[in-house]
């Protein structure tokens, strides 16, 4: 240290002061400026891109808010179209069963009009049976019973008296 003392220049410390004066001057006057703009710049750009970044953060979570609205009502209209086509499906059942209720009843009615015709007809045909058949034994009969003309005269006197005229 005391080498550096007995070395000291006034003179030269004086100049080098200076000329860092001036150095320092002509830094602040022609290199500060751009180079604090510079840095602002860059800091603004960063700044930016960190807002761009959040901005299109919160798009993102905007969309998928958006996505997820639109699947619950998705969700919720098929639902809804589920419901109304088993709805539909549940009516055209009982529409249908219905219908081939009332068809039914209509073709049992049908059915027991026509064996009751087809039994009326039977009845008439069988009473007629039995009426031409009772005439024919009726007749044979009588031939028999009443070979004369006088047993013949008095069945239909008597006939005749038993029917009363009105």
């Amino acid at each position: 240290m005391d080498q550096l003392l007995n070395d000291f220049s006034p003179g030269l410390f004086i100049m080098q002061a200076i000329i860092l004066v001036i150095l320092l001057f002509l830094m602040i006057k022609f290199a500060w400026k751009p180079i604090m703009n510079s840095l602002t710049e860059r800091e603004e750009g960063i700044q930016n891109a960190l807002d761009q970044a959040e901005n299109a953060r919160k798009e993102m979570q905007n969309l998928q808010a958006d996505n997820d609205r639109l699947l619950k009502e998705a969700r919720a209209e098929r639902d809804a179209m589920m419901k109304e086509a088993r709805e539909i499906k549940d009516t055209i059942i009982a529409e249908a069963k219905e219908e081939a209720h009332e068809q039914a009843t209509i073709l049992i009615e049908n059915a027991k009009a026509t064996i009751k015709q087809e039994q009326q007809a039977a009845i008439a045909e069988l009473k007629k049976k039995v009426g031409d058949l009772s005439i024919e034994i009726a007749q044979k009969v009588v031939r028999k019973e009443l070979a004369s003309q006088d047993d013949q005269l008095r069945l239909v006197e008597g006939m005749l008296e038993e029917v009363t005229l009105n």
